[in-house]
């Protein structure tokens, strides 16, 4: 989702800016919220969007496997020394077991102490060897406090009586999130973390995870989530727009990832008041102190905004590729795609917007005589049967079928009749497509429509005003 895009984003750029690593990793040990083809979805989004990984599993790497479920023998042995550490220790407790949880009670914290820390190790490893069920948690202080630092927050110092001690090991030995992501991020050298802000409360775990096994602790940068509105965080759960679903609405990748760059991000300096951004130039000019710590909204009408620049300045043999399988959901017929193509480039701000726009070079659509109205150009029913007679005949005797005859042809005529030049135009423009608001004007639409096409629908125009 958006979210997600971003962090990958953020973190990309980092790699890229210092001539770092980008790692792409697969965590999979929540086997309870794996989704079929979700790794495709990821691949082929990172691969759309140029956010190119230097190591993984599709490509390999000094540190693999890249995918976290086939690590699990590693996360055992880990869990296990860091029991041997003093940093975690064997629990047997059942759920049954242990207290109410916070959302049981409804009552505020209180921390569940679990009889299990105190039991001596060489008795928790014979109950082990016994083959008793077991998770493995960690053993948080009782007393004192942690401190972490993030590059967008600063420091923050918890508590430690109101940190839990997390499970780290599962009763089926796959690793929690919060242990898998620790060894791996260390395993793989990473120097520099990028997340949500939701995860800034379980830094202060990671932290002492990190101290317990003796281990460099990496950079924190936490990003405050894209919302919805002020009140609601955008969530895939509740409708709002994936990365896929808003190329599927007719956004440009371009366009999609200058926008998600900008959602709580900000260049600085001589930058600081330019919104179009290529990925080459967002590297370029990316600066972590130019994250915020405000959440941001996502804002599809901003988002119109880019896709309009980045359509704008497609070269017209690329924006007629791109537009053509939308000019097809409507266009059957035999017409000039990069023509109508043409119309469009400065009249759309999404390529799913074109359908509806050129749906009348296929069939006139139903439309009312009052079209024929129009106080700016100086007319109505009456002057526009004037204006069609005229212009039938004139245009079934050009010599030639091109935007520079007809125009040509339009204008002399306009002349001819003492009249604007836009009150012979409107009605052949109505009388061609049927609709008040078209991509392209009179000459371009005629000549697109064909000279039999065109005269077909100026006469059944005719026949309407009369």
């Amino acid at each position: 989702h958006v979210g997600n895009q971003r962090t990958a984003l953020y973190t990309w750029l980092i790699a890229r800016r210092h001539h770092g690593k980008f790692i792409l990793r697969i965590e999979d040990t929540d086997q309870g919220r794996l989704i079929e083809g979700a790794t495709d979805v990821i691949y082929r989004t990172m691969a759309e969007c140029g956010l190119t990984h230097d190591e993984g599993p599709d490509v390999g790497g000094p540190v693999g496997p890249y995918i976290q479920s086939q690590r699990r023998d590693l996360f055992g042995k880990y869990a296990k020394l860091l029991c041997k550490k003093g940093g975690a220790y064997y629990c047997f407790c059942q759920k049954s077991d242990e207290e109410p949880s916070e959302e049981e009670t409804g009552k505020e914290i209180k921390k569940h102490v679990c009889a299990c820390r105190d039991l001596p190790l060489a008795e928790a490893e014979a109950r082990v060897a016994a083959g008793e069920p077991f998770v493995i948690r960690q053993r948080i202080p009782q007393e004192g406090t942690t401190t972490f630092h993030d590059v967008s927050f600063g420091d923050i110092t918890v508590e430690n009586k109101e940190l839990e001690d997390q499970v780290l090991l599962k009763s089926d030995g796959l690793p929690t999130y919060n242990f898998a992501n620790v060894v791996d991020d260390h395993l793989m050298g990473i120097t520099h973390v990028v997340r949500g802000s939701e995860y800034l409360s379980s830094a202060p775990k990671y932290n002492l995870l990190y101290e317990a096994f003796g281990w460099d602790i990496p950079t924190y940068v936490h990003c405050s989530p894209v919302m919805r509105d002020s009140q609601h965080k955008m969530s895939k759960r509740h409708g709002d727009p994936s990365y896929e679903d808003l190329k599927a609405e007719g956004y440009l990748t371009d366009a999609i990832l200058n926008y998600v760059a900008l959602l709580g991000w900000s260049p600085k300096g001589e930058l600081a008041e330019q919104e179009i951004f290529s990925l080459d130039a967002l590297v370029k000019a990316f600066d972590l102190t130019g994250i915020s710590k405000s959440p941001a909204i996502f804002d599809k009408a901003k988002l119109d905004h880019f896709n309009a620049v980045y359509l704008r300045a497609m070269s017209p043999e690329d924006f007629a590729k791109a537009a053509e399988p939308y000019i097809r959901q409507s266009v059957k017929g035999d017409f000039d795609v990069a023509a109508i193509a043409a119309l469009l480039q400065a009249r759309c701000e999404r390529l799913t917007d074109i359908p509806e726009k050129v749906d009348f070079f296929d069939a006139c659509p139903e439309y009312d005589v009052e079209f024929f109205t129009n106080k700016k150009s100086k007319t109505n029913p009456e002057v526009c049967k004037a204006m069609l007679e005229a212009a039938i005949p004139m245009l079934e005797n050009l010599p030639a079928w091109t935007d520079e005859a007809i125009h040509d042809g339009l204008i002399a005529l306009a002349e001819q009749l003492g009249v604007k030049n836009a009150t012979l135009m409107w009605p052949v423009r109505i009388a061609a497509a049927g609709k008040l608001v078209t991509p392209g004007g009179a000459v371009e639409i005629c000549r697109i429509l064909g000279r039999d096409e065109t005269l077909r629908r100026l006469r059944a125009g005719l026949e309407k005003l009369a």
